[in-house]
């Protein structure tokens, strides 16, 4: 629901500023509580005064502060580092240097603070518990690989030999391998290639868009892919949505700090998607705090076209259907029906005189009421508030083999509007010319996308809702 595998698919920044957070406050509590206890008793806990006059209230407010900033911004951390060395170098260090910020800060700023035992004995206590938390977050960050959410679902491209190759490393439990998808796979013997290799096998004649989806598949690794031999399956992987990158086997140089793959081969990215990380966990949270603003404030408007539609046509009120999302996998988008039950035709478009169209069908699609149902999938995280429109299933399959990056608009969560939409390409695109300009759209928002845009484009959809009106 709340799609963290996707904020962690190629960092974990988010899970370390997380992390820092949660440090800090504690450091926070630590100091309150033995300027507290230190003279007093368990039943003072709550007394609020006694910490807000002790010697070590400015002290607390700002050791914290200075302790996050350090931590968070002297060096740029992608990768959660479990080994407990790692609290020496980042937590130990850092509160050493935190203090002495602390201390001439409020020296030169505010009035000073008398320095005794005291402080050593806090500095201590802080350096316990941030041992105690290093232990703790240890374990949370296995428990979340274990439960698939700082995953990375991988489908290996290549020969025989460098998928062995790869599969005999020990690579981190991060990273799970699907799938692989053999190119010599027509050389060598089925039986004995299924028997060696514990994971699916597939050839380069495969759908690679049901592989996909099925398998849920978050990267591929293109082993060697740059050998001309391969660039026909290559340039296939390229038009689907999900991140590539190409590994190198042949060389032991490596160029990376290789968090990725444990400093074993170097590698590059091909297609990577923006939205991972802090960002995308922000603009998750913005999905579900407006989808349940906006549900909650138009349901008199649903509850209205909803009496109306019955009316007029009796049930269902929703109408259903699959449409394509993230890295191409399906999922039911829920919109007030429009037309009539009997006419309904999944395949045809709905154009601006459509006799197929409700009376009340008419103002739904013309002020695109019918998409207001569609804050549920946003809710739910099939969908965001701002992305590509999702198309149907055979939409998508039609304009895939005329247009070759049509299914990389899917690189993120569809939208109920986009930057397509707020350039007037809304409704029914019959002309193949129109839906080549949506796609081309839609992939600038991807390579340019960030939480400021998001918020232009749904300010200019209201604009665009009356502007362009739909079919």
């Amino acid at each position: 629901m709340f799609k963290l595998e996707k904020v962690f698919q190629n960092d974990d920044s988010g899970y370390i500023l997380f992390i820092n957070f949660i440090k800090s406050i504690f450091i926070l509590i630590t100091i309150y509580l033995y300027s507290i206890l230190n003279e007093n008793t368990i039943y003072d806990l709550n007394n609020f005064d006694i910490y807000k006059n002790s010697n070590f209230f400015l002290y607390s407010i700002f050791l914290p502060l200075f302790f996050f900033l350090n931590i968070s911004f002297y060096k740029n951390k992608s990768k959660y580092q479990k080994k407990l060395i790692s609290f020496i170098k980042e937590d130990f260090i850092n509160l050493i240097f935190s203090n002495l910020l602390t201390i001439i800060f409020i020296n030169l700023f505010t009035i000073k603070i008398n320095i005794d035992l005291n402080f050593f004995y806090i500095f201590i206590f802080c350096n316990i518990t941030l041992f105690v938390l290093k232990l703790y977050f240890n374990y949370l960050y296995q428990s979340l690989v274990k439960k698939n959410i700082i995953q990375k679902n991988v489908m290996l491209v290549g020969t025989y030999q460098e998928i062995k190759k790869i599969l005999l490393e020990k690579f981190e439990k991060i990273l799970i391998f699907k799938c692989c998808l053999i190119t010599d796979l027509g050389s060598h013997n089925l039986k004995i290639i299924k028997s060696e290799i514990k994971i699916p096998v597939f050839n380069k004649n495969e759908d690679i868009r049901s592989i996909l989806e099925y398998h849920s598949l978050g990267q591929i690794w293109m082993l060697n892919g740059k050998e001309k031999k391969k660039e026909d399956i290559f340039s296939n992987i390229l038009r689907y949505s999900v991140d590539t990158l190409n590994v190198n086997l042949s060389t032991s140089k490596i160029k990376k700090e290789g968090d990725l793959l444990g400093k074993k081969f170097d590698y590059e990215y091909y297609e990577l998607s923006r939205f991972h990380g802090v960002p995308l966990f922000i603009k998750i949270l913005i999905d579900k705090f407006f989808s349940i603003i906006f549900l909650t404030f138009s349901l008199p408007i649903l509850i209205f076209f909803s009496l109306a539609i019955y009316l007029e046509d009796g049930l269902p009120i929703l109408f259903t259907q699959n449409r394509t999302g993230w890295d191409g996998r399906r999922f039911k988008i829920f919109k007030l029906r429009s037309l009539f039950n009997k006419k309904y035709d999944p395949i045809n478009q709905v154009t601006k005189d459509d006799n197929r169209k409700l009376k009340v069908g008419k103002i739904i699609r013309k002020f695109s009421i019918d998409e207001i149902p569609q804050f549920y999938n946003v809710f739910k995280g099939e969908m965001s508030l701002v992305g590509p429109r999702p198309h149907p299933i055979t939409l998508d399959l039609k304009y895939m083999n005329l247009y070759n990056s049509f299914l990389t608009r899917y690189r993120c969560n569809p939208g109920l509007t986009g930057w397509s939409q707020i350039h007037g390409l809304r409704g029914a695109t019959s002309d193949p010319e129109d839906m080549k300009k949506r796609m081309e759209y839609d992939l600038w928002y991807l390579k340019n996308w960030s939480i400021f845009l998001d918020f232009y484009i749904i300010l200019k959809t209201f604009y665009a809702i009356f502007k362009f009106k739909g079919d």
